[in-house]
């Protein structure tokens, strides 16, 4: 009966500006979960055998293959997600490219075996090896918001290394993974090596408590939470992304006309539905009204409408639930003293998930628009006397995924960017960090644990073997067992030769331990 319900169970794919349906789908159940896990796991062990260069040849057509579809997929995420095409190919499609670009060219160098070498006289006749091998099955939860980007870098990753993935993407936007499954098929990815799974929360469960290697989340603190905890029965390993509250801090010789242009657009990109979105912004006072007012006029110039309207800067939030989340940050901000200068409400005549962008003065932490993920097209801005001050309001946060400092001195803001309690600080910029396909993204406290991206992100898709051949095989080690007071006293004469203080306390400690080659061990 169980099984039954969850069969039942359906999810639909809306274009959030429109409410157009766009495809409904059945539930994955536990049953269907399973045997795509099993099909993975099948295929995982022949597509670990064809090796690192021929799945590089597979990322490079898969490359290929995006590039030359970009404004269809471009198109897709915007019906699905609603953000703007412009946004969806710099935001979603470029990131993907690029982090295929960075695996085609490294992947092969990472993965290989790396040679370890021995400080200790005592192991000088060994030969050591770190080992990575793939997993096994890697399952990922992705999220509505960036439903291309971030399944994609994580999905190429872990195919690489030579694991097989099953995706269960946002029920929100099922369409886009489909698209992503396509291409990696059509570039030659092994039959059943990626698999989709399509449905709600309860499919999510069934995919945890399947038998896969290692999962991937990204979504809310709340959800993270419940998966760790459901994870830790079999210590299944995991990389938890969990979203951010991220400070923008422009100090007192920041560049006011640029800070502002990229707090607007850090705030306000996919309607503020972004892990990496400015959520809390801190301006010097010497710059808190001139900062203001640029921003104001500059969201006022914003064109707010359906993503596919090419000329829309702002699209509209996934869906009227998370809109509610915005109207009540707002409405406890003005309730506690903050001013509306622009927006605060809904544009209705667009449509029911379209919100104003919009910007609040006077904010304070005691403000739920300040301690709360908002994830929505609002602007809170707030005044600081020092940097000492900007950085304490910078780390009182339960967050601490990425932040920014603008400033016209570097060293004072790579100093300040050192003590922010946060995976990402960016120096005169904000959001593209993601973008970067080198760098690790990740956070610390309540944002999560593990990376993704880069030569971490790689790293998390392996198992670390350490390999260990010594050269010697016919000679007994001079440690084994045999004791006795003689080898104790040559012993503490070899720990002085290594580590005494001193050279003559070291060579006293030599001649102590010279005898110990001789020794015959059982």
């Amino acid at each position: 009966m169980a099984r039954e319900l969850q069969v039942a169970a359906r999810v639909a794919s809306v274009n959030p500006a429109t409410g157009e349906v766009l495809r409904e789908f059945e539930s994955a159940g536990q049953s269907e979960v399973r045997a795509a896990v099993a099909r993975a796991r099948a295929a995982q062990e022949s597509w670990a055998a064809i090796g690192v260069r021929k799945r590089i040849a597979v990322l490079r057509e898969f490359q290929h293959r995006l590039q030359e579809r970009k404004s269809e997929i471009a198109e897709a995420i915007s019906c699905e997600a609603g953000k703007p095409v412009a946004e969806a190919l710099t935001t979603e499609v470029l990131v993907v490219l690029d982090a295929a670009r960075f695996l085609i060219e490294n992947a092969y160098r990472l993965l290989g075996d790396e040679a370890l070498p021995h400080g200790n006289l005592a192991t000088k006749l060994k030969r050591g090896q770190l080992v990575r091998q793939p997993y096994g099955v890697i399952g990922i939860i992705s999220p509505w918001n960036y439903p291309f980007s971030i399944p994609a870098t994580e999905t190429l990753a872990a195919l690489v290394a030579g694991n097989a993935v099953v995706l269960k993407p946002s029920e929100f936007t099922s369409l886009v993974a489909l698209e992503l499954k396509s291409i990696l098929y059509a570039a030659g990815a092994l039959e059943d090596v990626f698999q989709v799974v399509v449905g709600d929360g309860r499919t999510g469960a069934a995919l945890i408590d399947s038998s896969i290697d290692k999962l991937v989340f990204t979504g809310s603190v709340a959800t993270g939470k419940g998966i760790a905890l459901a994870a830790a029965g079999r210590l299944l390993p995991l990389v938890l992304e969990l979203g951010g509250k991220d400070p923008m801090l422009v100090l007192d010789d920041a560049d006011v006309e640029v800070a502002s242009s990229a707090a607007v657009w850090g705030a306000f990109l996919n309607a503020g539905q972004a892990c990496l979105s400015v959520e809390r912004c801190y301006v010097h006072r010497s710059l808190y009204e001139a900062f203001l007012k640029a921003c104001v006029e500059k969201t006022k110039k914003l064109r707010v409408g359906s993503g596919m309207d090419r000329e829309a800067d702002v699209g509209p939030m996934i869906h009227e639930r998370q809109l509610r989340i915005v109207e009540a940050h707002v409405q406890d901000a003005v309730t506690r003293g903050a001013r509306v200068l622009t927006g605060g409400s809904r544009l209705s005549e667009l449509g029911r998930n379209f919100y104003q962008p919009t910007v609040l003065a006077d904010v304070t932490h005691d403000m739920r628009v300040m301690r709360e993920e908002t994830f929505g097209p609002v602007l809170p801005v707030m005044a600081f006397a020092s940097d000492e001050e900007a950085l304490r309001l910078a780390n009182d946060s339960e967050y601490g995924l990425a932040a920014s400092v603008w400033t016209g001195d570097h060293p004072r803001g790579e100093r300040l960017a050192r003590r922010i309690d946060a995976g990402t600080v960016m120096v005169n910029d904000v959001v593209s960090c993601f973008g970067i396909s080198e760098a690790p993204h990740g956070g610390v406290k309540f944002s999560g644990v593990g990376r993704a991206h880069g030569r971490f992100g790689l790293e998390e898709m392996v198992r670390l073997k350490y390999v260990d051949v010594d050269l010697m095989p016919a000679v007994k080690k001079v440690w084994w067992y045999g004791y006795g007071a003689k080898f104790a006293r040559q012993m503490e004469g070899f720990l002085d030769m290594q580590f005494a203080r001193g050279g003559v306390a070291r060579l006293r400690g030599a001649l102590r331990s010279a005898g110990v080659v001789r020794r015959k061990p059982l």
